[in-house]
């Protein structure tokens, strides 16, 4: 046989087997409708709040999807038929967020036919939305939700300069309309190295092959979106003359940002790329929350000044060689001794995915970061840098029941999640790895 059809036969067994799993979840986690959320009382636990500080012996009370009361355990009313989830000797704190992923857009990463992850036809396509091609039934999810995260920002991957509309999510509901939180909830935008399409052997690229060209094709579309909207409003008018101008999907999607109705997140990595998108930036009046800057540590003061949120992630990075090697693992601690508000995330990478997002914050602690200010990196930051900060990010009374329990410090590897709440409701403890793990595990440990 030869290697290219091995390969491919290969990749159709593994897809058809990570798509027999996923039938396998509609019956469990990603699937069935959950059932009405029940009142649940969280009791005994170390509450960390994020809010209001610590409660070292606590009661959290969710019903009808919300908390409903948070205190400590003497004082919290727990209502007669309330379920109680002992939490005594644990610690409870709220579902973690993960400002950037891909989420649903991927599923074997070595096979092209179901990754979703960037269109590549142009390189400006704001009208591209990650919601139409978000898979909710991917094994991903399950395996995610199990170390605690309950929300997530989906992307779609960096390789254009403007590659479309992310959505915040949910981990777990009846469908994909139920666990798409907000939809079209802001624009990603790349001003990056890697963005650059390279001129290939038949001739020059038709898109842009240096970050000036990045430059002057970003700013043009903002003028265009412009022009596009005071067209259509002079052919609004009753006394217009002429034809009203053809719909521009393209051009239509970016109104509602060059209004600041919505924020972009602007992703750049250098501090030289940072100065020239948030140049863009400004000129357009555009909300911005800025991405990555992961080699940005010489305009760390110049970014203070912007008075903008900013995505860090993902951390494990490798430092430039004019860097000190603990330069990317210092970055969060950096940017909020200057005040910025931060949030971290994976930032899509298949590294573990967006379990490991607990892990990254505790790097962070360790060089530098003051762990309450962490613990908001990964919860309630990045809910109110997309809008959301009403709704998830804490252990507060009326918001979304996304709670954890688990048996130790959520930053520590050593910790184990016990329990996730999502929308008021136990989830299954089950994922594509636990099921592995259950099969093959008696055939490791067993006796000969």
């Amino acid at each position: 046989m030869k290697p290219g059809i091995l390969i491919a036969g290969l990749a159709c067994v593994a897809f058809g087997q990570i798509q027999g799993l996923a039938q396998t979840e509609k019956a469990g986690p990603n699937g069935t409708a959950p059932a009405p959320a029940k009142t649940i009382a969280i009791v005994g636990g170390k509450l960390l709040t994020v809010t209001h500080g610590t409660i070292e012996d606590g009661t959290v009370v969710l019903s009808g999807g919300k908390i409903v009361a948070v205190g400590p355990a003497k004082s919290t009313k727990v209502s007669a038929g309330a379920e109680v989830f002992d939490a005594k000797g644990m610690t409870v704190y709220p579902g973690f967020f993960d400002a950037e992923t891909r989420l649903g857009l991927t599923e074997v990463a070595a096979d092209q036919n179901n990754n979703d992850l960037a269109e590549t036809a142009d390189e400006i396509e704001p009208q591209m939305r990650v919601e139409d091609a978000f898979h909710a039934e991917t094994v991903r999810i399950p395996v995610e939700r199990l170390n605690g995260i309950s929300n997530a920002i989906v992307a779609p991957a960096s390789a254009d300069s403007i590659p479309g509309q992310d959505a915040a999510i949910q981990l777990y509901g009846r469908d994909h309309d139920q666990m798409l939180l907000k939809p079209e909830i802001a624009l990603a935008m790349n001003f990056e190295g890697n963005v650059r399409r390279r001129a290939n052997f038949n001739g020059p690229s038709k898109f842009p092959t240096t970050r000036m060209g990045l430059a002057a094709q970003i700013r043009q579309v903002f003028l265009d979106a412009q022009t596009y909207e005071a067209e259509r409003a002079a052919a609004a008018k009753p006394d217009h003359k002429g034809p009203t101008p053809k719909r521009d999907l393209k051009l239509e999607a970016l109104l509602p940002y060059l209004h600041g109705e919505k924020p972009v997140v602007l992703a750049a990595y250098e501090g030289y790329e940072v100065e020239v998108a948030m140049g863009i930036a400004k000129e357009f009046h555009l909300k911005v929350i800025l991405n990555h800057v992961t080699h940005a540590q010489d305009v760390l003061d110049e970014i203070a000044s912007y008075h903008v949120p900013v995505i860090v992630g993902p951390i494990y990075d490798f430092p430039h060689p004019d860097e000190r090697y603990d330069a990317v693992y210092s970055l969060p601690a950096e940017l909020q001794k200057r005040g910025v508000k931060i949030a971290l995330a994976t930032g899509g990478r298949d590294m573990g995915g967006s379990r490991n997002l607990p892990y990254a914050a505790g790097y962070a602690v360790a060089y530098g970061l003051p762990y309450d200010e962490a613990l908001k990196a990964i919860t309630l930051n990045p809910a109110e840098m997309f809008g959301l900060g009403d709704k998830l990010g804490s252990l507060d009374v009326g918001k979304v029941g996304n709670v954890v329990v688990a048996n130790g410090d959520p930053l520590d590897v050593r910790t184990s999640v016990k329990q996730v709440f999502i929308d008021g409701n136990a989830i299954p403890m089950v994922s594509r790895q636990t099921k592995l793990r259950d099969e093959y595990m008696p055939l490791v440990t067993k006796k000969p």
